[in-house]
């Protein structure tokens, strides 16, 4: 059996056409997995094992309805059936709490949003023309679409936040920032990231940059964090221009989201303001070579779908940075699926 559908869960005694069958019905697990997220499932399942009927009536769904959906996700290792119709967290089902470590609520939340569904139902558009075919699905850009959808929005960021939290830790652990005195980090958002690199780095200042929208609320959570006096937050456009003079430009997860063309746009601004000295940090999902399962294989097909972004391999960072005007360094693997790519000014 292959590594792909071991992967997968598929048991590898099953013959190759039930090994498809199993891994054609992933969006039926994602679909009842962001249901329970939904719900609270899992917070409910805190104190111990409780009856579905119980779960339904506090989350005022139909009893028999919830059961089938938690025999599904127990089958998974999700929950677990502890006696007939009573169901338990497992290590797996842990991830979907909210607010512990690693939490993955609002990710599993985000994406039962209706309109990735939506977008997916268009994704052959994308391989006929090359372009997104959430634009194609919904009639906007997805950040557009972010910012007229609240409540969809909220979800997003929360979802952003929480997977950032475990990046923030690794790339601090897994990458040394000793020696930069100023880091600016560019679409900064509410500036997790810069936080934990100051908080671990007393000697460096920094500023965050990011649109005037996200800036006032990037403010607030420095404050908080008894950074002010250690960074500024600055607001504007990053297809315009970038701060300059910083030891370092941060670019977390930003990359990945454009098209050649943009994202060549970000990184020749952040060229034409860093002194030759600077380094450029991108954190950015590396793909790997050969046939391994890896996270961001599964990103890149939402890349492609929604945004017209992609992930790309360290031969591909290396000639797009080469083609910014950065010499490609070194790639710094983390803990996380994140690598931490490193370029210099030529």
């Amino acid at each position: 059996m292959s590594s792909s559908a071991k992967d997968q869960g598929v048991s590898p005694a099953l013959p190759p056409a039930m090994q498809l069958f199993f891994m054609s019905e992933g969006i039926v697990i994602s679909t009842a997995l962001s249901l329970a997220a939904e719900l609270g499932i899992a917070d409910l399942l805190t104190d111990g094992p409780r009856s579905s009927q119980d779960l339904a009536r506090t989350t005022s769904t139909h009893a028999r309805s919830l059961h089938r959906v938690m025999r599904l996700l127990s089958s998974v290792g999700v929950f677990t059936e502890v006696q007939p119709s009573c169901f338990a967290l497992t290590p797996l089902g842990e991830c979907l709490r909210t607010g512990v470590p690693g939490s993955m609520r609002s990710w599993v939340r985000m994406v039962g949003l209706k309109v990735w569904l939506q977008t997916f139902a268009e994704a052959l558009d994308s391989l006929r023309t090359g372009e997104p075919a959430f634009k194609h699905a919904v009639g906007a850009e997805l950040f557009d679409y972010l910012a007229a959808h609240s409540d969809a929005g909220e979800i997003f960021n929360a979802a952003m936040s929480d997977f950032g939290q475990g990046v923030c830790a690794a790339v601090v652990q897994g990458y040394d920032f000793s020696g930069i005195g100023k880091i600016i980090d560019i679409g900064g958002g509410n500036g997790s990231l810069i936080t934990a690199i100051l908080q671990a780095n007393p000697l460096m200042n920094g500023v965050l940059f990011d649109l005037p929208h996200v800036s006032e609320s990037a403010r607030q959570s420095i404050t908080a964090a008894g950074l002010a006096e250690r960074c500024s937050v600055v607001g504007g456009d990053f297809f315009d221009s970038v701060p300059s003079g910083g030891g370092a430009y941060l670019l977390r997860w930003i990359i990945h989201d454009w098209d050649h063309d943009r994202a060549l746009t970000i990184l020749k601004n952040c060229h034409g303001a860093m002194p030759k000295t600077a380094r450029l940090l991108l954190v950015e999902t590396v793909i790997p070579p050969g046939d391994e399962p890896h996270p961001g294989k599964l990103v890149d097909f939402v890349m492609l779908t929604a945004l017209g972004g992609q992930e790309r391999t360290e031969k591909e960072y290396d000639h797009l940075l080469d083609e910014a005007g950065f010499h490609l360094t070194r790639v710094v693997p983390t803990l996380s699926p994140m690598s931490v790519i490193e370029g210099t000014p030529r």
